[in-house]
Formats: structure tokens, sequence, C-alpha cells
């Protein structure tokens, strides 16, 4: 059940990161994307010193790390 909940926030996630970064990737795209994304959030957020709690929590900093993703996907590939 956590690797189904883990991969459903990872969708919502790449899902929010495409619409907060304007691009579409589709949805294993966004799967990907979003789960790439959580380990990146969760990294970046674990440095700060604060880690999600709750549900809302961990949406928000696989948001976070999925935007920082797609961010850096976009730059390298200008290069």
């Amino acid at each position: 059940m956590t690797l189904i909940y883990f991969l459903l926030i990872g969708l919502a996630a790449g899902w929010c990161a495409g619409k907060i970064m304007k691009t579409s990737y589709g949805l294993l795209g966004n799967l990907i994307v979003g789960v790439i994304g959580a380990f990146v959030g969760g990294l970046l957020f674990g440095l700060l010193g604060l880690g999600p709690t709750n549900l809302v929590g961990e949406l928000i900093s696989a948001v976070v790390g999925a935007v920082v993703f797609v961010w850096l996907l976009r730059y390298l590939k200008r290069k």
C-alpha cells in the first residue's frame, strides 16, 4: 500500500509541477517527474531541517522538488 501511496503523491506532484511550469509530459512522464521530484524535495527540505509530517506536507515537498527538477531539465536542455 505504501508504494501505491507514493506513486499517487508522485503523480499529483508531477501534474502540479506541469501546471506551474506550463509543460506537459503525459501521464507516465508526470509520474516520473513527480517521483523524482519527491526525492529531490525530500532532499531539499531535509537539508533545510524541514520534514513533512502529513499528506499535505509530503505533497508540497514533492511539488517543490518536481518544479526544481523540471527547471533543471529546462536549464540543461538549453545548453
